[in-house]
């Protein structure tokens, strides 16, 4: 999905990855004093247990539409003067894996640090995205993908290998 100021994309990691680089060509303008980044890693420890990978799952046409929408929010509040861009990996990651890329270009600094911020809340909090984590252990979690959330954590599903 995109639009002259706004980019969202889904990136199957078969076949494609997050590049930061591009997120940044995006959102630059010769008129933008600043530009903010925002690049989520897989990470190797997780509510104390060791993680040798994550797979990601959506709903694609759903959640590009919440990433269009937190962008069209993001112009609302912080000025129309604004480009955005959003791309989130689907599929297994790796530890270290970039696992989701926003950002945000506009003439001043706060107005691109409190849209890039907004812009990844909303895509954390609200668009349908699950997240199995994978653990030395050899069992596997399905998660909420909202690590902010009060309550959050593990949920539902725990598959066993070998236990």
């Amino acid at each position: 999905m995109a639009a002259d100021d706004i980019h969202c994309m889904i990136a199957d990691i078969e076949t494609e990855v997050l590049d930061p680089a591009r997120a940044l060509e995006f959102v630059s303008d010769p008129g933008f004093g600043g530009i903010a980044l925002f690049v989520g890693r897989v990470r190797d420890v997780n509510i104390g247990r060791s993680v040798t990978g994550v797979s990601y799952d959506m709903f694609d046409p759903l959640a590009l539409n919440i990433f269009a929408e937190a962008a069209g929010e993001a112009k609302a509040s912080c000025g129309p003067r604004l480009r955005v861009y959003v791309g989130h990996a689907k599929g297994r990651l790796g530890v270290g894996e970039l696992a989701v890329v926003v950002a945000a270009g506009t003439p001043h600094r706060d107005e691109a640090f409190r849209a890039c911020r907004s812009v990844i809340e909303a895509v954390k909090h609200r668009a349908p995205i699950w997240k199995q984590e994978h653990y030395a252990e050899g069992d596997s979690v399905w998660s909420e993908g909202c690590s902010l959330c009060p309550g959050s954590g593990h949920v539902a599903t725990e598959h066993a290998h070998g236990h």
